[in-house]
């Protein structure tokens, strides 16, 4: 099975209140990521061991530049971000690098996938 990971703090937290359902990812790996496949969102730093939260299912995969990112982008990538310039700081705060409005990215929408019908 795939996982869609989170390293940081405020995403674990976005992720356990269910305020964060798309994640934008430097580069292409669309191809990572199948429309319809089942996902474990997963939380935890790099090589370092990860916590599953739940599974979900990917809805959307879209391959563009972060200038071309939509407001609904920004906010269910994370709602306190307001800008692409806003997008991109945090980008570069997270990868350590620079990263541009020219960069490309892959925005993966996805749902949490329940057992039941009580969910």
């Amino acid at each position: 099975m795939m996982a869609l990971n989170f390293e940081t703090a405020k995403h674990k937290k976005m992720l356990m209140e269910r305020t964060k359902n798309c994640t934008i990812k430097l580069g292409d790996v669309s191809g990572l990521y199948p429309k319809h496949s089942i996902v474990w969102v997963t939380v935890g730093k790099k090589y370092e061991p990860k916590h599953k939260l739940y599974n979900a299912i990917i809805d959307k995969v879209r391959v563009k530049t972060m200038a071309t990112l939509t407001s609904e982008d920004l906010e269910h990538q994370d709602p306190g971000i307001n800008t692409r310039e806003d997008l991109v700081a945090d980008f570069e705060r997270m990868h350590q690098r620079h990263v541009t409005l020219e960069d490309t990215v892959t925005v993966i929408y996805f749902s949490e996938v329940h057992d039941d019908m009580q969910g």
